[in-house]
C-alpha cells in the first residue's frame, strides 16, 4: 500500500449495487445513496441514453401487500437521476426538477426491472422514459423524469 492510497469507503456498496467499476472513482465518496442500498436496487446497464436496474418487490411494499407506489417512483427517479448525472460528466450535476408516474398494475413479489430511456439529452436539461416491468415483462408503470444540468459550485 502507498503512502497516498485512500481506501474507497463506498467500495462495497457500489459493487453490491452493480456499478461499473469505471465508475467507483466517480461515486467512491458519494456511494449510491442511503435509499438505493434500502430499496435493494442493483444496476446492469448504465449511459446516458439507457440504464437499467432492478427492485426487489419483498421489503418495499405497502398495507395492502403489493408494491409501494412510490417504491416505482424512487426506481425510476433513480434511474433517470444517474442516467442525467452520467450525461452531465463530472465536472457538472444533475438535479431533479419533475417527476410522475402512471401505475398500470401491480405486483405482490418477484423482481422489478425498470429501463431508462433518454428523451432528451442538453446542455441544460436531460429527460429520460422509465418503464417498470415485471418478470414476466408486463409494464407495471411508466414514469418521467426531468433533470437540470447545473455547473458544480467550488467548495
Amino acid at each position: 500500500m502507498t503512502a497516498n492510497y485512500t481506501p474507497n469507503p463506498f467500495l462495497a456498496e457500489l459493487q453490491a449495487a452493480g456499478i461499473p467499476e469505471d465508475m467507483h472513482g466517480w461515486l467512491g465518496g458519494f456511494g449510491v445513496g442511503a435509499l438505493v442500498v434500502r430499496m435493494g436496487i442493483r444496476f446492469l446497464e448504465m449511459s446516458p441514453e439507457r440504464t437499467v436496474g432492478t427492485m426487489p418487490v419483498e421489503g418495499n411494499t405497502q398495507v395492502a401487500g403489493i408494491l409501494h407506489g412510490g417504491a416505482h417512483v424512487v426506481l425510476a427517479e433513480t434511474l433517470g437521476s444517474f442516467a442525467a448525472g452520467i450525461h452531465a460528466g463530472r465536472d457538472r450535476m444533475a438535479v431533479g426538477i419533475e417527476v410522475g408516474a402512471t401505475h398500470h398494475r401491480s405486483i405482490a413479489s418477484g423482481l422489478v426491472t425498470g429501463t431508462c430511456t433518454a428523451i432528451h439529452l442538453g446542455r441544460t436539461l436531460a429527460t429520460h422514459e422509465i418503464v417498470m416491468t415485471d418478470e414476466q415483462g408486463r409494464r407495471l408503470s411508466t414514469a418521467r423524469i426531468t433533470n437540470m444540468i447545473l455547473d458544480q459550485r467550488s467548495a
